[in-house]
């Protein structure tokens, strides 16, 4: 074979690690700390879990090459909103039981040559 056998990521994903370590740094940059990376279950992924002050936040990071369609921001719907809510309420029952700290979600959306725009409370 021309590939190896266990190596299953593909060039979409190979991208979009690279855009998700691009929000992690810009984000540690800003004073964030990193708690997680990719938290996956059953009801979706999450691509970063980090610490700002007293915030628990959970990140989506989008990208998009070009704003046809919308872009980066407009690829967020209302299910991927829910979703992540659900991913997100799993996480802290795991790790928090009934006493969850304050959290919120941030997006970071990047388009084209690295254009980066954080919606700090998107939803």
């Amino acid at each position: 074979m021309w590939f190896k056998q266990d190596d299953k990521r593909t060039d979409k994903r190979i991208k979009g690690d690279d855009k998700e370590r691009l929000a992690e740094e810009y984000l540690l940059s800003k004073g964030f700390t990193l708690i997680q990376r990719n938290f996956l279950c059953k009801t979706g992924e999450i691509d970063l879990i980090m610490q700002d002050q007293e915030y628990l936040v959970f990140i989506e990071v989008r990208y998009r090459e070009n704003k046809d369609f919308g872009g980066a921001l407009a690829s967020i719907t209302a299910g991927k909103q829910r979703k992540l809510r659900r991913t997100a309420e799993y996480f802290l029952l795991q790790n928090f039981g009934n006493t969850p700290p304050a959290c919120r979600f941030d997006v970071i959306a990047i388009e084209g040559k690295n254009e980066l725009e954080w919606i700090k409370n998107a939803f």
